[in-house]
């Protein structure tokens, strides 16, 4: 007969205690990382298709071509779509499936720890940074407007407020009590406000366009 000493105990709740939490997410989180990733994923590969396109033809005009603002031609053919020596979609090509993947694994009730959490929501920053950086390009430099980029930056903002909030409410990242509860019931608001902010800049920018 096994005898348990105190110290087999308090060593055993130690162990428990340094052992790594993982956690998974919930159905509805895992269909907004579908949706937004395929979302990201389709947008980034029509570009693409497109791209190679204008490369064989440059006096191909992509179908999204629409008017003088929304010309996504205008928008391939800049500096900025190629800011790392090749075109920015074929690195949505590969995050967006990334995020794809990370959503079917949730449906699949996968769980992860803290550091996948913590590296997949500097992913979600990165994204949300450059289409701001692309956001701006956009609007003040190439003066032209890409329907699908606009398809890819909504996804990329909901996506990025969706896990943050999902590291904030399972204590992945520091917050006091107030935010994680603010998180928990209003989330929406943040890419609600993101994606408004943005839709307001365009429409101040074309103002004149879009009332002519």
């Amino acid at each position: 007969m096994s005898k348990t000493t105190v110290k087999d105990v308090s060593s055993t709740e130690r162990a428990q205690t340094e052992a790594p939490r993982t956690v998974g997410g919930s159905r509805a989180f895992a269909i907004l990382l579908l949706i937004t990733g395929a979302a990201g994923l389709l947008a980034s590969w029509v570009i693409t298709l497109d791209k190679f396109k204008l490369l064989e033809d440059p006096n191909f005009t992509p179908g999204c071509s629409l008017n003088p603002v929304v010309s996504c031609g205008n928008i391939m053919k800049s500096d900025q779509a190629s800011v790392f020596g090749f075109p920015n979609p074929m690195l949505g090509l590969v995050a967006y499936g990334i995020v794809i993947g990370v959503g079917m694994s949730l449906l699949a009730r996968a769980t992860f720890p803290r550091w996948y959490w913590l590296t997949f929501n500097a992913g979600t920053l990165f994204g949300v940074g450059f289409v701001t950086w692309l956001q701006y390009q956009s609007l003040y430099n190439i003066n032209s407007l890409c329907l699908w980029c606009c398809l890819a930056w909504v996804a990329t903002i909901l996506m990025f407020w969706y896990v943050t909030s999902f590291n904030i409410r399972n204590g992945f990242l520091p917050a006091p009590a107030w935010l994680k509860g603010f998180f928990g019931e209003f989330t929406w608001v943040l890419p609600v406000m993101h994606v408004g902010i943005i839709g307001m800049l365009i429409l101040t920018r074309w103002w004149d366009f879009w009332t002519s």
